[in-house]
């Protein structure tokens, strides 16, 4: 395993992400445990310490099953990154009462990394309404130590990440964006990259392979790549593409890395 320096951490330069999870039948709330026992043992035994979930993967089952597998783990062996899930509005003025419920859900003390999920068009207004108090509790949580580090999600355009963070981003200490050789410049994230640079804010990289879609090419394309490296498999292409360095960087992913 590569590891990756992030302040005075070492992260994996592959993460575990828990939004798919393999599940019973075709039921996405049923997870099946055992299998995922089964992948966070085989994730740890191969040098993987960052794990990922938030509120509304799997229907609200992820944090739970990740925690389970997680607990026969000395708490300091792993890194958990949590979310506050702001794609749904009516959780505003929630944010004490899921924070305290994510905690008990995961069966820990303190969330490793946390981030404001998903900042877009349809939350931006309420993300920055200081009357929901969002920010101004998880810093809190910050100062006592169940926050260990904060930042956020993006899945919106490069005008509402900047409206964030025009009011945040100097406490923001990292940012996930979806980053893959397609979103490179059909999600703009070469533009958003360079945006976090400026802020000086380390990039983490979640969809490098589109959920898996991109490790499944046509066979034209596939006869191309393996033209040029007969001995790679098809997922590395989608690996190869390597984060730039926006002033200080990190290539940990809730998922998996680029």
């Amino acid at each position: 395993m590569i590891y990756k320096s992030f302040q005075n951490l070492k992260l994996s330069s592959l993460g575990m992400g828990a939004m798919r999870l393999p599940v019973i039948g075709d039921d996405y709330a049923k997870i099946d445990e055992t299998a995922t026992e089964k992948m966070v043992d085989y994730a740890i035994e191969h040098g993987i310490n960052y794990f990922d979930t938030a509120w509304g993967y799997h229907d609200g089952r992820s944090e739970n099953v990740m925690g389970k597998a997680l607990g026969k783990y000395p708490r300091k062996s792993y890194f958990l990154a949590d979310k506050f899930p702001g794609y749904d509005l009516s959780n505003m003025d929630k944010v004490e009462v899921i924070f305290e419920a994510q905690l008990e859900k995961c069966g820990v003390k303190y969330f490793d990394f946390y981030l404001f999920h998903n900042v877009c068009e349809m939350n931006i207004d309420a993300y920055l309404d200081k009357k929901h108090g969002i920010f101004e509790y998880l810093m809190k949580q910050k100062e006592i130590g169940r926050i260990r580090h904060l930042g956020f999600s993006a899945h919106g355009s490069c005008d509402v990440m900047k409206r964030f963070l025009e009011t945040y981003g100097d406490k923001m200490e990292f940012c996930q964006i979806q980053l893959n050789y397609l979103d490179w410049t059909f999600q703009d994230a070469k533009i958003k990259v360079d945006l976090l640079g400026e802020y000086h804010i380390p990039v983490w990289v979640m969809e490098p392979m589109r959920g898996g879609r991109l490790a499944t090419i046509s066979e034209e394309d596939t006869a191309k790549l393996k033209a040029l490296r007969p001995e790679e498999k098809i997922p590395a292409w989608g690996a190869s593409v390597r984060s730039i360095h926006p002033g200080r960087h990190c290539d940990a992913d809730g998922r998996v890395q680029l």
